[in-house]
C-alpha cells in the first residue's frame, strides 16, 4: 500500500463525496480506537460504507486503517486489483474459504499482529438496503486469535439509500454512524455472533429512533 497515494484517495475521494456530498453525523466518535491492533465491524450495504470509515480517522491514522474485502470482487482484473490493494490498501479475502484450513483472514490477522486498525465487515457481502444480514463467523476464528483486541461495532444509516446494491451514483441522503462500546471474543462461537448481532440491532434501532 502506497501511504502517499492513499492520503490522496482519502482526500480527493471520500472527503468530497462523504463529507461534502453526503454529510455525516457521528454518536461517539471518542469510542473509536486511537491505535491498533482494533477491529473495526460494520454494517454492509453500500461501496460507500468503507469510504465513509475512512472519514471518521484523522488523516494521520489512515495509513494503519486496513478493510478486509472479497478477492473475487476486487482482484477480478489487472487495474482494479491495483487500485484495491495499493490506493485503497483492501486485504483480499476468499469468500467461502474454510477458517480452519487455509485461512481465509491470513492476511487480516498478520495486519493486527503488525498493530494495524482492521475494517471486516461480518456480514460477507452487501445486503438489502437499509436492512442487517445474518453475520458469518469469520469474525470469530480470527478473534480467537487475539482474544485482548477489542472489537468495535459501527453501524451507519443511510448508505444503503444513498448508493444501495446496484446504484452507480451517490444520491445525497445524510448519513449517521453511530459507535458501540467494545466487545471482546468469547469462547462459544454462537453466544459471541449473536450479541455481536444484537448490538447491531439495537445501533440500528437507535438509529431509527434518531430518524423520527
Amino acid at each position: 500500500m502506497n501511504r502517499l497515494l492513499r492520503l490522496l484517495f482519502v482526500i480527493l475521494v471520500a472527503y468530497p463525496v462523504v463529507l461534502a456530498w453526503l454529510g455525516v453525523s457521528v454518536v461517539n466518535r471518542k469510542r473509536l480506537p486511537h491505535k491498533g491492533p482494533a477491529i473495526i465491524i460494520a454494517n454492509h450495504n453500500s461501496h460507500l460504507d468503507l469510504l465513509t470509515l475512512l472519514t471518521l480517522f484523522p488523516l494521520s491514522m489512515v495509513h494503519n486503517v486496513q478493510p478486509a474485502a472479497a478477492a473475487d470482487y476486487f482482484l477480478k482484473n489487472r487495474f482494479l486489483a491495483w487500485f484495491a490493494t495499493r490506493v485503497v490498501g483492501i486485504i483480499p479475502v476468499i469468500r467461502g474459504g474454510n477458517a480452519q484450513q487455509n485461512d481465509p483472514l491470513a492476511g487480516c490477522a498478520q495486519a493486527l499482529q503488525q498493530g494495524k486498525i482492521l475494517i471486516l465487515f461480518p456480514e460477507g457481502t452487501r445486503g438489502e438496503p437499509e436492512r442487517l444480514s445474518e453475520f458469518k463467523s469469520g469474525l470469530w476464528f480470527l478473534c480467537q486469535k487475539f482474544p485482548d483486541v477489542p472489537v468495535m461495532p459501527v453501524f451507519m444509516h443511510g448508505l444503503g439509500r444513498a448508493m444501495g446494491k446496484g446504484q452507480w451514483i451517490p444520491v445525497p441522503f445524510f448519513i449517521d454512524v453511530h459507535v458501540d462500546e467494545p466487545v471482546y471474543c468469547r469462547s462459544d462461537k454462537t453466544a459471541f455472533i449473536s450479541d455481536i448481532q444484537q448490538r447491531f440491532e439495537s445501533l440500528q434501532n437507535s438509529a431509527l429512533g434518531r430518524e423520527q
